[in-house]
């Protein structure tokens, strides 16, 4: 079961999971030993699944974040499951409910990548795109 501190220990890990088990003690009055037996509880548990980064994409010349609504033609789901998996653009893919199958997150370099990616798209079922401005 998780605890009041346990969750206190996931919000300072969501914020920065670099720090150490000392430092994490510190924040929420724990010993070292005592942090890290309830984080590695947590990963046995699956409650934490993974670490990662996050990377500004703009620096590396990504400038066009966009999301796209896909409704497959029929019968053709579960091929276009598998071609979306396969495409580098797409940084996150989710099978929806509603009018459209499948909402698309995707990061490009430029406006002609994304028409060529939509273009490739529209051989699955219609689109529908949206540019991210900004994050709120």
């Amino acid at each position: 079961m998780i605890n009041s501190i346990d969750n206190k220990l996931l919000a300072i890990l969501k914020d920065n999971s670099r720090l150490s088990f000392a430092d994490l003690g510190r924040k929420i009055n724990l010993s070292p030993s005592a942090v890290r037996e309830r984080v590695q509880k947590m990963e046995d548990n699956e409650v934490i699944e993974k670490y990662s980064i996050q990377i500004n994409q703009r620096k590396l010349g990504y400038d066009i974040e966009a999301f796209i609504l896909l409704k497959v033609f029929q019968g053709q789901l579960k091929h276009v499951i598998q071609q979306v998996a396969t495409l580098p653009e797409v940084v996150e893919a989710h099978r929806i409910t509603g009018s459209q199958n499948i909402h698309l997150k995707v990061l490009l370099k430029s406006q002609l990548d994304l028409q060529k990616l939509i273009d490739k798209l529209m051989n699955f079922g219609d689109t529908n795109t949206f540019l991210i401005l900004s994050k709120i």
